[in-house]
């Protein structure tokens, strides 16, 4: 899905008082987290994903893998 400038900034600010639901440690990406992320996309709609312990690119590359994993699109 291709959202606008306009719906993204919408959708972030929604985001922006949301708890983290999915939070990804050492293990990284694992078949249960992304499990846990389709039944939490399911339920919401719009989460977010805490990444711990990553610089920026890993964190990058970590949030592509999981988008396309999932089918949702990053705000």
């Amino acid at each position: 899905m291709t959202l606008t400038n306009p719906q993204i900034r919408h959708l972030r600010s929604l985001a922006h008082h949301l708890k983290p639901v999915v939070m990804i440690g050492g293990k990284g990406i694992t078949d249960n987290l992304l499990a846990e992320l389709k039944r939490a996309l399911e339920d919401h709609e719009l989460i977010k994903v805490s990444i711990a312990g990553a610089d920026k690119k890993e964190r990058r590359a970590l949030t592509e893998e999981l988008c396309q994993a999932s089918g949702a699109t990053q705000v």
